[in-house]
C-alpha cells in the first residue's frame, strides 16, 4: 500500500479513536520566532503540510504544559518564559468539537533543546513569516497572515 494511503488511514482511524475516547478536544499550537525573526514550521510523518508545532492535550496536563511538551517534542524548543495567548480557535473542519490555543513564543521565550519526535516529524525549519514554503497548510498561513497584518484572526483554524 503506499505511504499516502497509509498515513490517510492510519489518520482516520486515530480521529475516529479520539472522537470516541475525547467528546471534545484541546489542542495547541507555537508561533515560534527566533532573533532574525523567522519562524519555526514542522513537517509530520503521518500527514502532508508545513504546520506550526503543536499538538493534543492531554489528560491532565494544562495547555501551558502541552504547549511546552508539544514544542519540544517536534521542534527543539524550550519555553523560558510564558507564551502569549493569540486565539482560541474552532478546528470544525477537521474534526467537531476540537479547539485550537494558539500561543506567541518570541525570541527571547525560549532556547533549544534536544527533539524528541520519535519519528513523529519528519523535517524542522526555520523560515521568513512572508516566505512559508510550499505545502504550508492554509490555517497556518492565514495565522501567519493575520499576525504579520495584525488582522483580526478568524475564529476557526
Amino acid at each position: 500500500m503506499p505511504m499516502k494511503k497509509v498515513s490517510a488511514w492510519r489518520t482516520r482511524v486515530f480521529q475516529s479513536w479520539f472522537r470516541l475516547s475525547r467528546p471534545m478536544t484541546l489542542g495547541v499550537r507555537g508561533l515560534v520566532s527566533d532573533e532574525d525573526g523567522q519562524i519555526v514550521l514542522v513537517r509530520h510523518t503521518y500527514v502532508e503540510g508545513w504546520y506550526l508545532p503543536g499538538g493534543g492535550v492531554e489528560k491532565g496536563e494544562t495547555v501551558i504544559e502541552a504547549l511546552r511538551r508539544e514544542l519540544a517534542e517536534e521542534a527543539g524548543v524550550e519555553l523560558t518564559a510564558t507564551p502569549s495567548l493569540m486565539g482560541i480557535f474552532s478546528n470544525h473542519r477537521a474534526f467537531p468539537n476540537d479547539h485550537v490555543l494558539l500561543y506567541r513564543v518570541s525570541a527571547s521565550g525560549w532556547r533549544p533543546c534536544q527533539t524528541d519526535c520519535a519519528g513523529e516529524v519528519a523535517e524542522i525549519s526555520w523560515v521568513e513569516p512572508d516566505r512559508l514554503p510550499e505545502g504550508v497548510t492554509a490555517a497556518t498561513a492565514r495565522r501567519l497572515q493575520e499576525w504579520l497584518s495584525a488582522s483580526p484572526p478568524d475564529p476557526f483554524w
